[in-house]
């Protein structure tokens, strides 16, 4: 079921670190055709597509308060504990990471100063289905909230009912949303970029989702908004030695398989023993779950991976740049001091992802696909923008205006050269 390499050779490196690739030429045109028709029909469209995928008729796309209010009353008392847990711990990690306004003189009488300001409007996709991600509610509009974003739209598909799950509607109040709608895949993206008569047209959108929506996220992102990040599979790289608890690696594969058939879970080690057992263990848990048809196709495209030493493992690591990375061994913090391209990094034998996923405090949207070599996951800076402002003093312009000069006549650029020179004469005169 899982493949094991033994001391593979570089030149294999690359190969092995392949993710699973879906055919994306039909793909492109189904949601490009999405796109355009909500663009150009707007909420009609919307409601054609409710119809079509959701096979339901919706006689309004937004959630109302009376459906927010019984939300609350379905959901269980354990579920919104939890949910408080989380949200404290997400919600004190996130404000910690508020950057100060910089402000400072570069040369006498020049000022230059830099602001974070937030962008005003949001929008956050929410996957429903088999997995309603009420977790990943939390994950986008805390921290939206906390940088100051003015509206935090949502957009999650309705079940058959025409409702959407009871824990989204009450993380969302939670998190301090302040619009939610019943629309799902590409056509949501489609709905949050370019606006439609009843959804506003937001300035970046957030969130996760199928390959219809992270494709429709991809097109928009070249036309019309900003995304949060380009996104692939989900993945895990573990990092266990010889003292790793075999069950507690399985049990991290296995919750990286159950994100869906595409996921991919590689372990490295230096212990072929361990390797050896590993699978055996896989599959014994593997019997006590549901979802185990999905979860084997993902453990397909999975693998075991065995290096000569520490090093060779740190460097296939960083060069494959996992969205997870658990370093389960003993020594766990020196090699966490050679990271240099992960989403998240969990270390030590008690540091599963399920904490990240859910409430230890940091982000969970995080870069897939290699992208953690230049992205990073969702922050508190991923809801702002920074803006710099500068204020020259006549003294200011007089200490650096010969050097705008030069500069610019050497660039060729004639009038920046004159916008400085009038006040230069004037200020001289």
């Amino acid at each position: 079921m899982i493949q094991t390499i033994l001391y593979p050779k570089r030149s294999q490196w690359s190969e092995l670190m392949q993710r699973a690739i879906s055919n994306t030429s039909e793909l492109h045109d189904t949601v490009a055709s999405i796109i355009n028709e909500v663009r150009t029909r707007g909420d009609e469209a919307l409601m054609e597509f409710s119809r079509k995928f959701d096979n339901v008729e919706l006689n309004s796309l937004k959630v109302s308060a009376d459906e927010i209010a019984e939300a609350d009353d379905i959901v269980p008392h354990s579920l919104k504990q939890a949910i408080a847990i989380a949200a404290k711990n997400i919600s004190k990690f996130h404000k910690a990471q508020r950057m100060e306004e910089i402000k400072l003189d570069t040369t006498p009488g020049v000022m230059c100063a830099q602001r974070a300001v937030p962008i005003s409007k949001v929008g956050l996709y929410i996957p429903g289905g088999n997995s309603p991600l009420f977790s990943t509610v939390l994950m986008l509009a805390i921290p939206a909230r906390i940088a100051g974003c003015r509206k935090i739209v949502l957009c999650t598909p309705p079940d058959k009912q025409g409702k959407v799950h009871p824990a989204i509607l009450y993380a969302a109040r939670v998190a301090g949303v302040t619009e939610i709608y019943k629309v799902g895949g590409a056509q949501a993206v489609a709905a949050m970029a370019y606006g439609t008569e009843s959804i506003p047209k937001v300035y970046k959108i957030f969130g996760p989702g199928n390959r219809f929506v992270m494709e429709a996220k991809q097109q928009v992102g070249s036309q019309a908004v900003a995304i949060d990040m380009p996104a692939g599979p989900s993945e895990v790289m573990i990092i266990a030695d010889d003292n790793a608890s075999p069950r507690f690696v399985a049990s991290d594969f296995l919750s990286q398989a159950e994100h869906g058939p595409d996921s991919q879970s590689i372990l490295l080690t230096t212990s072929e023993d361990f390797a050896a057992k590993l699978p055996a263990v896989i599959e014994e848990l593997l019997g006590t779950l549901p979802r185990q048809e999905m979860m084997k196709k993902s453990l397909s495209h999975s693998r075991i991976i065995v290096l000569k030493d520490d090093d060779e493992i740190m460097d296939f690591s960083n060069e494959y740049a996992p969205e997870h990375l658990i370093i389960n061994h003993n020594d766990a913090d020196a090699l966490a001091e050679k990271v240099e391209n992960a989403g998240s990094v969990f270390l030590g034998a008690y540091s599963t992802e399920s904490a990240g996923d859910y409430a230890s405090g940091t982000n969970h949207t995080l870069p897939t696909s290699g992208y953690a070599h230049s992205y990073s996951g969702v922050n508190l800076d991923s809801f702002c923008k920074k803006i710099t402002f500068q204020h020259l003093t006549q003294e200011g312009l007089n200490n650096i205006g010969n050097a705008i000069e030069i500069m610019a006549e050497n660039e060729d650029l004639m009038a920046h050269r004159l916008a400085v020179t009038v006040r230069l004469q004037e200020i001289n005169s």
